[in-house]
């Protein structure tokens, strides 16, 4: 793995410099008590509001309470319950979002992971606040982004906001987060495997090109940031450290490009709809992390699948005529798409990107002539879904659905409606425009549900 203090120097630090939100990222061991001096750095304001939930502040906050203290500010705490965790809801910020309206000069100071922090990112944004985010666990990659990805009326869709002002991460406290939460970060980084090849799929076919700037600060570096998995799970310190440079730069990158193309392809798409349903596990909610790593392994299967295909000798014309209209497609996202909120929004989602028979037939003829050296480029890029599966493992994340109480049937209603929930363009897109999504999903379910095809032989 690449040493994590010449990457905070050399690709942190640039993206730093780049970045028109966040003024300042300290990343090292016992930074915690810098979080006064810090705040102090980034804003005027002497009052300041500690959010957090119960878990979190155990982790981080009186520290960060006694430090704010030290540098002068008033403090004052809003800490949620930790037990049930806090949905990433516009409702669940409502009491962060109140709090700051009453009081418009408290500065806002996040101390927790990724719900709260995106909890407090939303209530700041829309209460027009700069915020200083303390991270507590090296879970997710939406530190330093610009969008608060929350359900609002039911639908998760990624808010525009600003990215903080300001984060702080200690080493200690991210080594000292429960091994699963760091888990659940490498599932989030190993998501960036697939979306890449998406975002290399759209690019391809001219539906979206990819970005000069945010690809190379996320994909170039992608492969060394996952290639230590067992350290993440032993909570080694260089390993944790480097997980985070990862997670803050894919951050930076969503910031850079104005949407979260850089991080979120299919797999992103899969685990929504678990998130979207509430889905939990042994009574407790899926981490979005979690869901993130079993989609990630779910589109890598489907990649691997499609790989094999000749898609060179595609019939176009066939292809396109029996293609199903607009209307059809809603009716279809209907049927596997049962909350009548979701599949409303999901609508709007299809039209944006449904492509009509000029458009669809000039994608797929596109296709068949760039496919053998689309394929080379895919499969250089891509990882093997088993070979995935394995690195999850050993890094303490899950990689199939039953990991997180997922059975088949749910998995293939779970990927049938996944490509519904956002006009970005993704393998799943692919599939249905090739006329291949039932093949394909009848090809990897039973490798993604190897328990259940094991208990049937």
């Amino acid at each position: 793995m690449a040493d994590w203090q010449a990457q905070l120097s050399d690709l942190i630090e640039p993206a730093l410099a780049r970045s028109k939100a966040t003024d300042a990222v300290r990343i090292g061991a016992g930074t915690l008590g810098q979080a006064g001096a810090l705040a102090a750095q980034v804003t005027s304001q002497r009052k300041a509001l500690v959010m957090a939930d119960s878990a979190g502040f155990a982790a981080a906050g009186r520290p960060v309470v006694d430090a704010l203290s030290a540098a002068g500010f008033a403090v004052q705490s809003l800490v949620l319950n930790a037990e049930p965790l806090p949905k990433a809801s516009t409702q669940e910020a409502e009491p962060f979002r109140a709090a700051l309206a009453a009081d418009p000069d408290l500065f806002p100071v996040s101390v927790g992971s990724g719900v709260i922090n995106d909890l407090v990112k939303y209530a700041a944004f829309v209460t027009d606040r700069r915020y200083l985010s303390v991270a507590t666990a090296a879970s997710m990659d939406g530190y330093t982004s610009a969008g608060a990805p929350l359900a609002r009326d039911g639908f998760k869709i990624t808010i525009p906001t600003r990215a903080p002002i300001a984060l702080l991460a200690d080493l200690d406290v991210l080594a000292d987060a429960p091994a699963e939460m760091n888990g659940w970060g490498y599932g989030d980084l190993a998501g960036k495997i697939p979306a890449g090849g998406d975002w290399m799929l759209a690019d391809a076919l001219g539906v979206e090109p990819l970005d000069d700037v945010a690809w190379p600060l996320v994909q170039d570096h992608l492969r060394g940031w996952l290639d230590a998995p067992s350290g993440i799970a032993s909570a080694d310190r260089g390993s944790i450290a480097g997980l985070f440079i990862g997670l803050t730069a894919v951050g930076f990158a969503m910031e850079f490009h104005g949407t979260s193309r850089p991080a979120s392809g299919a797999d992103h798409q899969i685990a929504h709809m678990w998130e979207m349903e509430g889905h939990s596990h042994s009574g407790r909610k899926v981490s979005h992390g979690a869901a993130v790593a079993v989609g990630c392994v779910a589109t890598l299967a489907l990649y691997e699948w499609l790989l094999k295909q000749d898609l060179s000798r595609l019939d176009v014309a066939a292809t396109v005529s029996g293609a199903p209209d607009l209307e059809a497609r809603k009716r279809q996202l209907r049927m596997v798409i049962s909350d009548p909120q979701v599949a409303g929004k999901a609508e709007a989602e299809l039209a944006a990107k449904h492509a009509a028979p000029p458009v669809h037939q000039q994608r797929l003829e596109r296709l068949t002539e760039t496919w053998p050296g689309l394929r080379d480029r895919l499969a250089r890029h891509l990882v093997p879904a088993g070979e995935m599966a394995q690195m999850l493992a050993a890094a303490g994340a899950p990689s199939h659905a039953h990991e997180i109480g997922v059975a088949p049937d749910h998995l293939m209603r779970t990927m049938n409606a996944a490509g519904f929930i956002r006009s970005r363009y993704t393998v799943l897109d692919l599939l249905h425009e090739t006329g291949l999504t039932r093949a394909a999903f009848a090809a990897v379910l039973p490798g993604l549900c190897p328990i259940t095809t094991r208990a049937a032989e």
